[in-house]
């Protein structure tokens, strides 16, 4: 069963359950999923939906920060409820000390490379990263980049 499909399915189970807050985050993510199928003319791939979705999970992040710093905490709670669940439909996330481990692994690959090869360096975690097809957020790996390269 495809990303959308598994969408289609939950938002009826919403629906009869009277989860509001589910319900709508739910049609939030069909409508973006289905908009990327019509800007490309073609049915996603499971890679395309989990793109879609990352994006998703991101701009929720930016807006839990604005709402933090605006002083509106009912609006992060309502924003990170969104982000739980959609991340039920995403593969688990990589933890920090994978993400050290993998930059750690292709700094070695790569010999002594030094902050000016910095993107570099995050092309090819980043590759390792999605030829695994793990979802990993790109911000935890420029830190671990960073931290990694800097002369001790």
């Amino acid at each position: 069963m495809t990303i959308s499909e598994q969408v289609q399915k939950d938002m009826v189970a919403a629906m009869r359950a009277r989860e509001e807050r589910r319900l709508s985050t739910l049609r939030m993510m069909k409508t973006a999923l289905k908009n990327k199928e019509i800007d490309k003319r073609s049915p996603l791939d499971e890679r395309e939906s989990l793109a879609v979705l990352s994006t998703l999970i991101k701009q929720r992040k930016d807006s839990i920060e604005q709402f933090t710093k605006g002083n509106r905490p009912e609006l992060a709670a309502k924003e990170a409820e969104e982000i739980t669940i959609i991340e039920g439909y995403m593969p688990k996330a990589v933890s920090e000390d994978e993400v050290v481990a993998v930059v750690r692994a292709a700094i070695g690959e790569m010999g002594t490379p030094t902050m000016k090869d910095m993107g570099a360096v995050m092309k090819n975690v980043m590759a390792k990263f999605t030829a695994a097809s793990a979802r990993v957020d790109g911000k935890l790996v420029s830190e671990a980049v960073k931290r990694e390269l800097t002369p001790k």
